[in-house]
């Protein structure tokens, strides 16, 4: 995928989640999402206040009232924009759905993967199947192996090869881990839970054994 794609799908997944939205009840906002301690809402807001970051100053200003903990600082702004916004986060998802703002500390290969993942967050606890984009989700499954923080999927997958049932992707050597790219970046994400349903092959219960 070009740049340029890859915000087009940014923004396909942006008006997919605003639709997703449009009409949940108030209880329905409220349910937690696949993210430990953040509610649909706070995941909703969290990918509309992307391309309105407060930069560098204001992320790092609220790492210190943080003490340094980025994933409630991430977590904080997302529940006080989920706040602000109430009834409005559809609405402000479309808004920005076009937008190709980004904060300084991430990449739109990041953002990527990001927006996709976050729509999965949010519906598959609402009991939703939407389908994520194939192209986008194999260059998100892509960044995520390369990277280390905060995954560290090499490490984790050490000792399995994750094979694509459903577009040409093969990472990791060992025991084999079947599914579709989707599942396979939800995987790596650390949706390990929805994940593993989905998933088979001799590698999976690695995946299910403790430690």
């Amino acid at each position: 995928m070009d740049v340029d794609e890859k915000w087009r799908t940014i923004a396909e997944q942006r008006t997919a989640l605003a639709e997703v939205l449009a009409g949940l009840s108030p209880g329905d906002l409220d349910r937690p999402s696949l993210c430990a301690h953040w509610r649909v809402r706070d995941v909703a807001a969290h990918v509309a206040l992307t391309p309105c970051s407060p930069g560098l100053p204001g992320i790092l200003a609220a790492a210190v009232r943080a003490r340094g903990d980025f994933d409630e600082v991430n977590r904080a702004m997302a529940v006080a924009h989920a706040e602000r916004l109430g009834a409005g986060l559809a609405d402000e998802l479309r808004a920005v759905a076009l937008s190709r703002r980004r904060p300084v500390i991430t990449t739109v290969d990041n953002l990527l993967f990001d927006t996709i993942v976050h729509l999965q967050d949010v519906a598959v606890p609402l009991g939703l199947e939407v389908e994520a984009p194939r192209d986008g989700a194999r260059e998100g499954a892509d960044r995520v192996w390369r990277m280390g923080w905060p995954f560290w999927a090499r490490r984790r997958m050490r000792g399995l090869r994750l094979v694509a049932t459903d577009t040409d992707w093969v990472r990791g050597a060992g025991e084999p881990v079947h599914g579709s790219i989707r599942d396979l970046l939800l995987l790596l994400t650390g949706r390990t839970d929805v994940a593993l349903p989905r998933l088979h092959g001799a590698g999976v219960r690695r995946l299910t054994s403790p430690g």
